[in-house]
């Protein structure tokens, strides 16, 4: 994936304008919807103020990856199975993707869709996603090119492909963003 510089496009965090505006490194599944809805109400509560006044930013990385996948990933590579994610309606593996519309935590609703409906912004590490793609073509003999391509193909809509979530944390932190861990 090497490229010419100037091939990523990063213009869109220029949008950060908001006068609070944080950046969730997430590497895990976990609290990784949670939290940033938890800060979205928080900042509404305090003071009033929602998008574009506040802004966060997900950005996903190492095992995260699920939350970007789109359904048809899930489905036919079997994202439930191999991050051991169980669809709470059925019990079963999920064959689709259980955190894009909303799932209640407590008495919170919490989701990418959400979220994004929210003003969040998402971003899908391209070298973690090369790590993902390159365990699931040897896993199952297909090709890397190939399947890196259908993967960038569904990743969830409005989904940032960037470069290295490293690089992005600190660009987003040189844009005004506060950072947490999740």
């Amino acid at each position: 994936d090497a490229a010419l510089p100037g091939t990523w496009d990063i213009s869109w965090l220029d949008q950060l304008k908001g006068k609070h505006k944080q950046v969730f490194d997430t590497s895990h599944i976990g609290f990784a919807l949670i939290v940033p809805t938890n800060y979205l109400d928080a900042m509404n509560t305090l003071f009033g103020m929602n998008y574009p006044d506040v802004n966060a930013v997900i950005g996903i990385g190492g095992s995260a990856f699920p939350l970007n996948a789109g359904d048809a990933l899930w489905a036919k590579y079997e994202i439930g199975r191999r991050w051991d994610v169980k669809d709470p309606a059925t019990g079963q593996w999920a064959t689709h993707n259980i955190f894009l519309d909303g799932q209640k935590f407590g008495k919170k609703v919490t989701g990418v869709k959400p979220l994004m409906a929210r003003g969040a912004i998402f971003w899908q590490c391209n070298n973690a996603l090369n790590g993902i793609v390159s365990e699931i073509a040897a896993d199952l003999k297909l090709d890397f090119d190939q399947l890196k391509a259908e993967f960038v193909a569904n990743l969830v809509p409005g989904v940032k492909l960037v470069i290295a979530h490293t690089a992005m944390i600190g660009l987003a932190q040189e844009h005004g963003c506060t950072y947490e861990s999740i």
